[in-house]
């Protein structure tokens, strides 16, 4: 699968959700989002984390600008789509452990993830507030113990990655990080709404809601002025 770099974020441009799945398990990947934020305010640490990984196109801007390096059949993937994609297509050959959210979500992810993947196979699941060492190591001696062949881990980045890379050294498996997804899929944060999202146009609707988000989002104004001047 092919990639390239932007502002030096290596970032995989696959054709399809299925590609890059396959290209995750056969390489064990840790999957991590990239978008038009991470790029524009890369610094050398940031792009370090994604370059050991597996960088995929999580927003709009990202695609955009590796169709402007030459990569027409990129495909956006959302992570909070990605993860679902693959329990539905796996849920009956992998295993699963799940880490993340209060303990109120967690729960409630793993009960409607019960309901609507009836063959769903979790290993285990945790809330994502680990708050000492000793907690970060019992953890990783559940995985081990457990061997699942997917572990998602909702905790915000650059949090959620680092731990996956310490869990990773103990533990081969496919790795992605979530942030809020587990609030998605429960409800507790909706989403965008189909026609925004299709449109390309999920910020906006956030900026409708949330107006103080006016600050994050005029750096996008930035990354689009770079991108059109061929500065990544």
């Amino acid at each position: 699968m092919d990639y390239k770099l932007l502002n030096g974020v290596k970032t995989y441009a696959p054709s399809s959700r299925k590609q890059l799945i396959e290209f995750a398990f056969e390489n064990q990947s840790i999957l991590v989002a990239v978008n038009a934020e991470k790029i524009l305010h890369a610094t050398d640490e940031s792009r370090n984390l994604i370059n050991r990984n597996v960088g995929y196109p999580d927003g709009i801007g990202a695609v955009w600008a590796l169709k402007k390096k030459g990569d027409k059949t990129v495909v956006k993937t959302p992570g909070c789509e990605l993860w679902l994609d693959i329990v539905s297509a796996y849920q009956e050959d992998k295993t699963f452990y799940f880490v993340g959210g209060k303990q109120e979500v967690i729960e409630a992810t793993i009960d409607k993830l019960k309901f609507e993947f009836k063959n769903i196979r979790i290993s285990n699941f945790r809330n994502g507030y680990i708050k000492t060492k000793e907690e970060e190591l019992a953890l990783i001696e559940d995985i081990k113990t457990h061997k699942p062949d997917v572990v998602f881990v909702a905790m915000g980045s650059p949090k959620q990655e680092l731990l996956m890379e310490r869990i990773q050294k103990e533990h081969s498996a496919l790795y992605q990080g979530l942030g809020g997804s587990f609030d998605v899929y429960t409800g507790n944060v909706k989403r965008a709404p189909k026609w925004w999202v299709k449109n390309n146009l999920e910020w906006a609707y956030r900026l409708i809601n949330q107006p103080s988000r006016i600050k994050r989002q005029i750096h996008l104004v930035r990354f689009f002025a770079n991108l059109h001047l061929n500065r990544y």
